[in-house]
């Protein structure tokens, strides 16, 4: 049986991949962790469920060749066999016609555009990589710096009608750093003719999630589904425990990772109102998924982003165009996929509502699509999905080290200049597990695990 010194305890507030990388690296330094999830499931934006006898992301996930972070985890794990590499096909829709824009050829077809503009929207990657500190860019918006890389045009045929599927009402603040991003992103995985490749793991991302579970609870963790953290308990200045429906779990040290209204949430009443003001500084936009499982597959394309301003979805997205309809029982899986507020009508409407409001824009789009097609059809929604990434945006990011003693916030909020994703959610989860070991062994070097 194992036992702990109760000074060598560290709890983890969220089963996400941040809290589970950081629970990882503080298991393997042989301190005591526990996780605490308020879902029933691990993995928080990257959840899955069973469908066909396989999991599958509640929301649409892929790696880029680039995401190196999450490639490390990986490797640690000894599951670099898991990584399937796959050429996909990307593309968008404009006015009710696909053009594919995977390869430098492709872009020189895109006929919505004239010879020229294409010439500019291909050169804008390269362009835009020249950028080497983003921070040159963080008081200019993306609306006033993407005109700039390719001209006028190309940003009101490409990149304005994604901006504003993206952010909404958000779309004019958004900061160029946040597009500076996705450039190298993009540019960073593609193969050798310019084709882009994306990496996927074999069994879905719950099967990694899974994976890195077991090794904590192996290294003597442990991982509380469906147990929430209802409040922090700060005295003197320090965290001291966590407050759960099943009573309050002592702690040295607190890694908290939720959205930072939450984080907030559980502070309050136990920090000053300027630190829980600086934690509600980030606006957040929702996330509505609409899953089909369908008997014939849409298109060719695993990624559709829609240019239509009419489309109330912002992409489209094939999933069994990444990984085989064979996979799922021969079913073909299709995400239709919109970030808005949480006081819109369309997050709010029934699941039912939901798939009735979408079908005649569906048909519209695909002309061959019968209703008669749809297997099954499910709705995610998650109130926190995506940072608005605004000018200035690292004023607003609050430290990792909180003015309270014991207390580390890595929250996807924080991942700047890059944004939000399960590569950098995993590089914030294992910095944070190795500086608060770090700490933790500065502050009691005898701090180990007790075998008895």
């Amino acid at each position: 049986m194992n036992s702990y010194n109760r000074k060598c305890h560290v709890v983890i507030v969220g089963a996400g991949f941040t809290g589970l990388a950081a629970a990882y690296e503080i298991a393997r330094e042989n301190i005591a962790v526990t996780v605490l999830e308020k879902s029933p499931d691990i993995g928080g934006l990257a959840s899955s469920f069973r469908t066909r006898g396989q999991q599958l992301e509640a929301f649409y996930h892929h790696w880029f060749k680039s995401d190196r972070h999450v490639m490390d985890l990986v490797n640690s794990l000894g599951c670099q066999s898991q990584l399937l590499s796959i050429p996909t096909k990307t593309g968008v829709c404009f006015r009710n016609t696909f053009f594919k824009l995977s390869s430098p050829l492709d872009v020189l077809r895109f006929k919505p555009l004239g010879l020229l503009d294409r010439v500019r929207l291909g050169l804008m990657v390269l362009k835009g990589r020249r950028v080497k500190d983003w921070r040159r860019l963080e008081s200019v918006t993306a609306q006033e710096w993407i005109p700039k890389l390719c001209g006028r045009k190309v940003y009101e045929v490409v990149w304005a009608p994604l901006l504003r599927g993206k952010f909404g009402p958000f779309a004019q603040t958004v900061s160029a750093v946040w597009f500076w991003n996705k450039l190298l992103l993009r540019g960073g995985s593609r193969d050798r003719a310019g084709n882009e490749v994306l990496i996927y793991y074999r069994g879905g991302f719950a099967a990694l999630l899974e994976k890195i579970a077991h090794e904590i609870t192996s290294l003597g963790g442990t991982i509380k589904l469906q147990e929430p953290a209802e409040k922090l308990i700060v005295q003197n200045g320090c965290v001291r425990a966590v407050q759960t429906p099943q009573g309050l779990i002592e702690a040295d040290a607190v890694i908290a990772t939720p959205a930072l209204p939450v984080i907030a949430d559980l502070l309050e009443g136990n920090a000053s109102e300027e630190y829980l003001v600086e934690l509600r500084a980030v606006k957040y936009l929702a996330n509505l998924c609409l899953v089909l499982e369908l008997s014939h597959r849409l298109s060719d394309i695993y990624w559709i982003n829609v240019l239509d301003p009419d489309f109330p979805f912002v992409g489209v997205i094939e999933h069994t165009n990444l990984v085989p309809a064979e996979t799922y029982g021969g079913s073909h899986i299709v995400y239709l996929s919109k970030y808005l507020p949480e006081t819109a009508e369309l997050y709010r409407m029934e699941e039912n509502q939901i798939f009735e409001f979408s079908l005649p824009f569906i048909e519209r789009m695909f002309p061959r699509f019968d209703q008669a097609w749809v297997e099954r059809y499910q709705v995610f929604r998650t109130p926190y999905a995506q940072p608005v990434v605004e000018c200035n945006y690292s004023r607003s990011i609050p430290s990792s080290e909180t003015p309270i003693k014991g207390l580390y916030i890595a929250s996807m909020a924080q991942i700047y200049p890059e944004d939000r994703g399960t590569n950098y959610a995993a590089r914030e989860g294992t910095r944070i597990g190795r500086l608060v070991t770090n700490q933790i062994r500065h502050n009691n070097p005898t701090c180990s695990r007790v075998e008895k």
